[in-house]
């Protein structure tokens, strides 16, 4: 199934998701969370461009749709890359305790597995700037639309941030796993908060 999930139809990636099959699960569900955000705002700079009355951002909504675009697909990468290092990670699970090598296999498969919803975080982050842009800039007629995308990626932000706390909290090398927590905590206050301030902005405008 690895590898294949790009290609699923999306009635198919929910059923998978909804099975008791290992993957998809949280994160990879999270990074698509996050490309439909970045597809959201992406169609707020569609409907902008080529309209007269905005003719003053043209090529800065151009520029964003380039950006949102590159990290829709980044983010439907990460769907995979998800999915590709929980494998190792389950096998590592399944290793005696008694096992010399038990430790120094779990070290690696952990932090590859936390690794990934970190990433989506990061990339969710790219795509929480051009939203707040795309709010503020972009066609009134799809203001809804920048806002529903800034919920998305919060939503995204939130549950890739517990998918790399439930694999820190494995981790024996506690420096790392408190780096890697910290990273995402920052995350969470500075994007958590830019997501919600566009939020209520845009709620705002419609009432």
């Amino acid at each position: 199934m690895v590898g294949a999930m790009k290609e699923m139809r999306l009635d198919q990636f929910l059923e998978q998701l909804a099975s008791a099959a290992p993957v998809p699960g949280g994160g990879g569900a999270s990074a698509l969370a996050g490309a439909l955000g970045a597809a959201l705002g992406n169609m707020v700079g569609s409907l902008t461009t080529g309209k007269k009355k905005y003719a003053a951002v043209e090529q800065e909504m151009t520029e964003l749709n380039e950006k949102a675009r590159r990290l829709r697909e980044e983010l439907l990468d990460l769907v995979e890359k998800d999915a590709e290092v929980f494998e190792p990670l389950s096998k590592a699970y399944g290793i005696p305790k008694e096992d010399p090598e038990r430790e120094a296999v779990m070290a690696c498969v952990l932090k590859d597995a936390a690794e990934v919803p970190l990433q989506i975080m990061r990339k969710c982050c790219e795509v929480m700037d051009l939203i707040e842009v795309y709010a503020e800039k972009g066609s009134v007629l799809a203001v809804s639309d920048a806002g529903c995308a800034a919920a998305l990626c919060r939503a995204a932000m939130e549950s890739a941030a517990l998918n790399v706390y439930i694999n820190t909290k494995s981790m024996t090398d506690r420096q790392l796993a408190e780096t890697l927590n910290e990273e995402v905590a920052a995350i969470l206050q500075e994007y958590g908060e830019k997501a919600d301030a566009v939020y209520q902005s845009v709620s705002g405008r419609l009432h």
